[in-house]
């Protein structure tokens, strides 16, 4: 990182031929990110894009604020360790060992195979078989930065496809140790290593996993602990960046990566009870290093490599991701994965990552690739970073959207129940407990197929059915209804299906759920019969329990609830005259009249 450091010093005091020092590279980054991210955003491309256009934009072939991407890239990589900081502190240490078959099993597979298929590329352009192989396995490594960030904008971090392509992530960290070992190994003369100086390194490497497990394990909960205790809420951010810089530095060392060593703290940390705050702590500051390493990659993309070698990158790159994706298809399809499934992750990990500079750096230094090769690889893994959110719009333009599968499930038809129950949640399975102890029958119609599915394992007859049409309404048994119940969490369609029963049944009475005040007006004026705000009792039940904690006699917190019950039903009636929520404002009892704290 020094070194790093040095770089970003020369490349200020460059900058200052263009009329500025540090503070204006400083307000050039920002103002580019500022200005891109959110017209990318808005014009549906992504941040990811934004960021890789900003950064071409002001680099060497743009407007030539900057000239050395490299620089910019070492020290955003911090990005990437805080994004793996934060990605351990979700992972519990059982949650993590859940995932081993997904990590050592899923993930082997799809890296073995895609190395063994994507060697054949450089092999097929004529290039010798040891710097094909460094090319081909520096391509497996996908880049951790760019797919962890679009997992998080598409909200799939925490789903069971999202954990799989993390198993994958994590193996592949993992997987960049031996390839640096073999790197060495292969090297012209690497084979005159002895087994002892192997050996030795494998040691270091293991030597430092057990150094931060122990120091995870005994010492970072009570320094957070003394430091809540006695430090400023500035002294717990430090800590915060001392534990994931010091974790990462401590792996550097060992040969392994950063990451890698961040990730694993993050885990050591996700039992703490300062797991919230640390989380808190590092969010901006990797939220700011992630996005500047998207601008120094866009930066490092050389046009004038590009246009000498374009036959070259224009064969390599299309090459490389077709036959990456292929590799990455069929082995989620052997997996059991279905095919949107596997499509998607196919699209997600096409491109190569950052852990490739490392590999190819590391090979030329032992003489494996030439210095134009490397230049060569490095531009066909930036361009498939670049062409990768762009492959990904289209994914979702594209791909044919899931059909809801119907299987095990019966559609609604001729139904006769006395009450016609519409959607099957968590209160919709409440109202129907009392109604059938009672004898009751009740027809349940339900319009998501997993749910029906659910409910038959629990003893329920569930037929699937939208309520908000009127052929499913009449197959349902509307019409012969004496009740309907509308428990749907949808507030649209759930006034959309009170307005239908009036208009169709009118002499049917509906009861609906409503999901807050205004949906409640919304459900008197379509002529319902009667409505309850989905968190009204319970809101009540909590509060007459709270005051009965609060030592109140129990008489006195039954007439309470009464009262405010009455209040409540009092400024509703005043709404509905009104027509608006505020109508009935003077009935709310505000704190405002309180005294202030310290008084």
């Amino acid at each position: 990182m020094a070194g790093g450091a040095e770089t970003v010093a020369a490349e200020a005091a460059a900058a200052g031929a263009h009329g500025g020092g540090d503070l204006l590279n400083i307000v050039v980054l920002l103002a580019a990110a500022v200005i891109a991210v959110p017209l990318f955003r808005r014009l549906g491309l992504g941040s990811v894009l934004g960021y890789l256009a900003a950064g071409l934009a002001i680099g060497p072939y743009g407007m030539q604020f900057f000239h050395d991407a490299q620089s910019i890239i070492h020290v955003a990589e911090l990005g990437v360790v805080l994004f793996l900081f934060i990605i351990g502190l979700e992972m519990q240490p059982s949650r993590l060992w859940s995932m081993r078959g997904e990590i050592f099993g899923l993930g082997l597979v799809q890296v073995g195979l895609a190395i063994a298929t994507l060697v054949w590329v450089g092999i097929a352009l004529g290039y010798p078989v040891t710097a094909s192989f460094v090319a081909g396995t520096g391509f497996v490594l996908t880049s951790t930065a760019i797919v962890m960030q679009m997992l998080e904008e598409r909200g799939q971090m925490g789903l069971p496809k999202g954990r799989r392509i993390i198993a994958i992530l994590l193996l592949e960290d993992l997987a960049i140790v031996p390839l640096l070992a073999l790197v060495a190994f292969l090297a012209p003369g690497g084979a005159e290593a002895t087994l002892a100086d192997r050996l030795t390194s494998v040691g270091i490497g293991l030597a430092a996993i057990a150094v931060l497990v122990v120091a995870g394990r005994y010492l970072l909960d009570p320094m957070f602990r003394l430091l809540a205790r006695f430090g400023a809420r500035e002294v717990m951010t430090a800590a915060a960046l001392l534990v994931v810089l010091g974790a990462a530095v401590l792996m550097q060392a060992g040969g392994l990566s950063m990451a890698m060593g961040a990730f694993l703290a993050g885990v050591l940390l996700s039992e703490s009870s300062f797991r919230h705050q640390l989380e808190a702590d590092v969010e901006p500051f990797r939220g700011l290093l992630l996005g500047l390493f998207f601008l120094g990659v866009g930066m490092a993309l050389d046009l004038e490599i590009i246009a000498r070698n374009w036959v070259v990158i224009a064969i390599s790159v299309p090459a490389f991701m077709v036959l990456k994706m292929a590799v990455i298809y069929l082995v989620a399809r052997l997996m059991k994965a279905d095919r949107a499934e596997a499509l998607e992750r196919a699209v997600l990990m096409a491109q190569g990552g950052e852990f490739a500079f490392v590999l190819y750096a590391a090979a030329t230094q032992f003489g494996i690739l030439e210095p134009e090769w490397n230049a060569n690889l490095t531009a066909i893994i930036i361009v498939s970073m670049v062409l990768t959110p762009l492959m990904i719009i289209l994914h979702d333009r594209m791909a044919p959207k899931a059909g809801t599968s119907l299987e095990g499930v019966e559609e609604a038809h001729d139904l006769s129940g006395r009450v016609l129950l519409i959607g099957f949640g968590r209160m919709a399975q409440i109202i129907s407990q009392p109604l059938l102890a009672r004898g009751h029958a009740i027809s349940i119609i339900e319009s998501d197929p997993q749910m029906i599915r659910d409910a038959g394992q629990f003893g329920f007859k569930v037929w699937y059915g939208d309520g908000t049409r009127l052929d499913i309404l009449h197959a349902a048994g509307a019409a012969s209804a004496d009740l309907v119940v509308v428990a749907i969490n949808d507030p649209a369609a759930t006034t959309r299906i009170v307005e239908l029963m009036k208009h169709e049944f009118p002499l049917v009475p509906v009861l609906a759920r409503a999901f807050d005040r205004q949906h409640s007006l919304d459900l008197v004026k379509a002529g319902v019969d009667y409505q309850l705000r989905e968190t009204f009792e319970s809101a009540l039940a909590m509060a007459g329990e709270a005051l009965s904690r609060l030592g109140e006699p129990p008489e006195e917190v039954v007439e309470m609830i009464a009262s405010i019950r009455g209040r409540d039903a009092e400024r509703f009636a005043l709404e509905c005259v009104g027509g608006t929520v505020e109508a009935g404002v003077g009935l709310i009892i505000g704190n405002k009249g309180q005294a202030e704290p310290g008084h």
